[in-house]
């Protein structure tokens, strides 16, 4: 049964390395329940809003499993929240799951929406924490597995053990790892996107451009 490991909040932190000065990559994990709302967790609080947070990035999973996968690449332990998540699952492939899939954790519903895509920020705070950050932008989007960001649904209670339960899977095909290759190196798997109901608006606009491009590439 896939189950949640933990639940990661932190707050904005002044950081000059960061973009805009400050960060709240720092996820630490949290005992007991945590109010999941409709823009995020109880207790988190993005920094950068230009570019995170809102209803379609209100939560960011991550899978134990892929965390993993990095320690041994690394050669060193990586502890919960260190990739930024406010989730940790395990026993459930997050980079499978289909855009719109939805979960219940404890009393709420989480919807998949988007991915996350790697940026110079991610890499700074690995390199601070020790960790091996030489193209570490380019190496984590070479995975293909970035984990998703899910929007609340029903807002309700979760923590670390509750189960995860698929309640719903769309049936189109599109996971979160078709969708980030779509954004990142694979432009021609952007018209799959449109098959997503209530696709994020960024991605929608991107893949609305590529069709009609490709399309007049295919009648010439």
């Amino acid at each position: 049964m896939p189950t949640l490991v933990s639940v990661n909040v932190g707050r904005p932190r002044e950081a000059a390395w960061a973009g805009i000065g400050r960060t709240s990559i720092d996820k630490r994990p949290v005992a007991g329940p945590v109010l999941a709302r409709r823009l995020g967790l109880e207790g988190d609080q993005v920094s950068d809003t230009k570019h995170h947070g809102g209803p379609d990035q209100a939560v960011y999973a991550f899978a134990r499993e892929d965390l993993d996968h990095w320690a041994a690449e690394l050669g060193v332990e990586i502890p919960d929240g260190q990739f930024g998540e406010n989730l940790t699952t395990r026993g459930i492939d997050v980079n499978e799951a289909e855009v719109g899939e939805r979960w219940l954790v404890g009393d709420a519903v989480l919807e998949v929406a988007s991915v996350r895509i790697p940026c110079n920020d991610f890499k700074s705070w690995m390199g601070r924490c020790g960790y091996d950050e030489r193209a570490w932008v380019r190496r984590f989007a070479a995975q293909h597995r970035p984990g998703p960001y899910l929007r609340v649904v029903t807002e309700g209670h979760l923590r670390a053990g509750d189960d995860l339960t698929v309640v719903h899977r769309p049936g189109h095909g599109v996971t979160v790892s078709t969708m980030f290759r779509a954004l990142t190196s694979e432009r021609s798997l952007l018209p799959e996107l449109l098959k997503v109901d209530g696709l994020v608006a960024e991605a929608r606009v991107r893949a609305e451009a590529y069709a009609p491009a490709l399309s007049v590439i295919d009648d010439v």
